[in-house]
């Protein structure tokens, strides 16, 4: 049986772009994200401490490694990439072991 996986990624804004800016451009990806085989489930967060989290639940390994491959490459990408603050993005894919859903 495959797993699903998380993608979680984490990140600050750039000077100057604003929480809506950002929310905005997210967006801009959502068509291609809900395109995916393999998609499940999407969030975005932000913390009181300015911290952000993409939260994204892929359908196994293999679709969120080829995903996060493809992401880059796609139109709304390079805006995306510009509102996040230099190398305060990190990238990670995790294993779903358990879930709780209301």
């Amino acid at each position: 049986m495959r797993k699903h996986v998380a993608e979680i990624v984490t990140f600050k804004l750039a000077e100057g772009v604003s929480p809506a800016e950002f929310v905005t451009l997210s967006q801009a990806s959502e068509a291609f994200v809900r395109a995916q085989p393999g998609f499940l489930h999407r969030q975005l967060s932000c913390g009181e401490d300015g911290h952000w989290t993409d939260y994204v639940i892929w359908k196994d390994m293999e679709t969120a490694h080829s995903v996060a491959a493809e992401f880059h490459k796609q139109d709304f990408c390079a805006d995306l990439m510009k509102a996040i603050a230099p190398d305060s993005a990190k990238i990670r894919h995790e294993e779903v072991l358990w879930d709780m859903a209301a």
